[in-house]
């Protein structure tokens, strides 16, 4: 099951990240992704800031837990 949703503040999740992309889709802002395999089984696409972005790589952990931005574990 792959789903995309925007990172809530109140949400919470864990998994690993399986994928990390960026694009242009508004022609001026670049955006960053990674894709997450969540410890329920679930994927999901969710954005995050550069700084996070590049400090990951394919099979790294991340931990979000509410109110607080996602962090690598």
């Amino acid at each position: 099951m792959s789903r995309s949703h925007q990172a809530g503040r109140e949400d919470s999740w864990e998994g690993v990240v399986t994928a990390l992309s960026r694009g242009l889709l508004d022609g001026s802002n670049m955006y960053h992704f990674i894709e997450v395999h969540l410890t329920d089984g679930a994927t999901i696409k969710i954005r995050i800031g550069r700084r996070l972005w590049k400090s990951l790589t394919v099979g790294d952990r991340i931990v979000k837990r509410p109110d607080a931005d996602p962090a690598k574990a």
